[in-house]
């Protein structure tokens, strides 16, 4: 009995783990910051870093970057932040490079000190047009 239920599982779980592997797929890095300040001219500043310093890399499919949605507080919405980051980039390749790159890090040089607390979040993500 065990056996069947093991190899029903693998089969259910191998046409999620091909999707993974065809091809080159997208990267999803969500960064949600929580800041010391919590007031509306910080939310306001790190928004404007983010958008002067992690703007217009190579690879970069998408890009956001906002506040957290105050009229938004169902049970399930996470609020432990301040501001959201979301970018998509078109690989790895272009994430790694990313993070490498000397805007990025001027950004967290200048900022860090501005965070209680950041999680981040990279997922493989498909685009869908």
């Amino acid at each position: 009995m065990k056996r069947s239920v093991l190899v029903v599982l693998l089969l259910l779980a191998a046409p999620i783990a091909g999707v993974a592997q065809e091809g080159p797929a997208a990267l999803a890095h969500d960064v949600y910051f929580a800041l010391n300040h919590t007031s509306a001219a910080a939310r306001s500043d790190l928004v404007a870093a983010c958008r002067r310093h992690l703007t217009g890399h190579d690879g970069v499919l998408a890009f956001s970057v906002g506040v957290l949605a105050a009229d938004l507080a169902r049970p399930v919405n996470d609020r432990g932040f301040d501001v959201a980051l979301h970018i998509t980039f078109a690989n790895r390749a272009a994430h790694d490079a990313y993070q490498e790159h000397a805007r990025h890090k001027q950004f967290i040089a200048e900022q860090q000190k501005n965070w209680k607390k950041v999680r981040v979040f990279d997922s493989i993500v498909e685009v869908v047009k």
